[in-house]
């Protein structure tokens, strides 16, 4: 591993702006289940559950939406290690941006800036009104829901509400798509950390610029589809190898950027 983490913090070292880019393996150590994994979100819930059209047309299922929500691990998780170390990171001014796959909000949580930050498959923290567009953190939404509205409205417009986050049948947010490949084109290196990048198209931001000739670099625990496009790969647990790889890097959270 030792040999590992020196090439990984070689091909890093010369590059001025890194794309982050990050999936459930950053999250596991937060008590987050990764989707596909043995132990995976998709072994305890139907990914129909979570289909567009059915939530827009079927205010009981809206209603078991809610229920499924509001005790979804990812409200009141909290930003672990390797979170904290990608923040380091962007604070050190050697990040192009961070995007995730994840719902989470955790690198925020961690102090990531959202002008800094893209959130490809949304944010379970937030609610959106479908009609209107508006948007609200999820705490007010979830009061209303456990005071007996079963199936709450938008207040500005009366409109269906839903999980700001990507549901099966819909198209990833254009406005994040362009924000992501905006600052795809700004890097000279790409750090995976866990992700298997196999969705698409997320993964596709990273897999093009390793194509370009980019350095690749991937921490994940266990292969990734694509490990053959790697410059360097760390096998692990994220919370342990990406601080000790940012360390390594000369990063330091204490000077925060501006």
């Amino acid at each position: 591993m030792a040999d590992e983490l020196a090439r990984a913090v070689e091909v890093l070292s010369d590059a001025a702006r890194i794309l982050v880019f990050t999936g459930a393996g950053i999250s596991t150590p937060s008590g987050i289940p990764d989707f596909r994994g043995p132990d995976g979100l998709w072994t305890r819930i139907d990914p129909e559950d979570y289909h567009y059209d059915r939530h827009v047309g079927d205010a009981e299922f809206r209603r078991r939406t809610w229920e499924r929500h509001l005790a979804s691990p990812f409200l009141g998780a909290r930003p672990n290690p390797a979170h904290h170390a990608v923040t380091a990171l962007w604070a050190a001014d050697r990040t192009a941006g961070v995007v995730t796959q994840n719902v989470d909000g955790l690198h925020q949580a961690a102090g990531i800036p959202p002008v800094h930050l893209v959130e490809l498959h949304g944010n379970a923290a937030r609610i959106a009104c479908i009609s209107c567009g508006r948007r609200e953190p999820v705490a007010p939404v979830a009061a209303r829901w456990r005071a007996g509205e079963e199936d709450p409205r938008c207040l500005a417009c009366g409109g269906v509400l839903k999980p700001d986050v990507v549901f099966f049948g819909e198209v990833l947010p254009r406005r994040e798509v362009i924000r992501a490949w905006a600052m795809a084109d700004d890097a000279d290196a790409v750090l995976v950390v866990g992700s298997t990048l196999s969705v698409f198209p997320a993964a596709s931001i990273p897999l093009e610029l390793a194509e370009r000739g980019r350095p690749l670099v991937i921490v994940n625990r266990g292969p990734t589809d694509h490990d053959g496009f790697a410059t360097a790969r760390l096998d692990g647990d994220a919370a342990v190898l990406l601080p000790a790889l940012v360390a390594e890097l000369g990063a330091d959270a204490a000077s925060p950027r501006r």
